[in-house]
């Protein structure tokens, strides 16, 4: 069997098709719209965002996602590239928080080559695990079972990132908007890139 019923799924797949030309950057575009909840941005910070995967691997599977246009890693200044990690550190925990894994697998797929189907906007791919969630579905069958709702996984990681300190929930169909600078101090040179 090669197919799993979710007809839950046909909104989002219409949307796409709705997102204009194929030369604008859906990771620039998504921030900017209306109704964080309905554009699946769960978190925010001054230079970076947090987006529930479209096609998750598993649930809770998000991206932690820099508002600067690039493909290139080395490209970020060093207040985005702390911004960033501090934003996935605090991802982890809210994950932790929220769905309580075993473990995670974060990564970066750089480049033609590395295999993402985006690679002109960087990502960071935070996707929980948990022991045995591989099993004779996708090895043997080719299929992968996800058995949460993403509305449901929005909840749940809405919740777990407005539990934070520092974080302000304006409205639940809103992102919940971190403050980082309680983590350290950033480079106050640096304006922030999105409000």
């Amino acid at each position: 069997m090669d197919q799993v019923f979710a007809p839950w799924r046909i909104e989002w797949i219409r949307r796409e098709d709705d997102q204009g030309d194929d030369k604008t950057c859906v990771f620039c575009e998504l921030p900017g719209r209306d109704s964080d909840r309905e554009n699946r941005i769960v978190a925010r910070s001054d230079h970076a965002f947090v987006l529930l995967n479209n096609a998750p691997y598993n649930p809770g599977h998000v991206m932690v996602i820099p508002y600067a246009h690039t493909g290139d890693y080395t490209d970020l200044s060093d207040a985005r590239l702390l911004d960033h990690a501090r934003l996935k550190q605090r991802t982890l925990s809210a994950l932790e928080s929220a769905f309580e894994p075993a473990g995670f697998n974060t990564g970066l797929n750089l480049g033609d080559g590395a295999g993402g189907s985006i690679d002109d906007h960087l990502h960071t791919h935070v996707v929980p695990r948990w022991q045995g969630d591989t099993n004779f579905m996708p090895v043997v069958g080719d299929t992968k079972v996800i058995v949460e709702a993403l509305e449901e996984t929005y909840d749940h990681l809405h919740e777990a990132f407005a539990g934070q300190d520092g974080a302000t929930v304006s409205d639940e169909n809103e992102a919940v908007v971190l403050d980082l600078e309680s983590d350290s101090d950033p480079d106050p040179d640096l304006e922030p890139d999105h409000e």
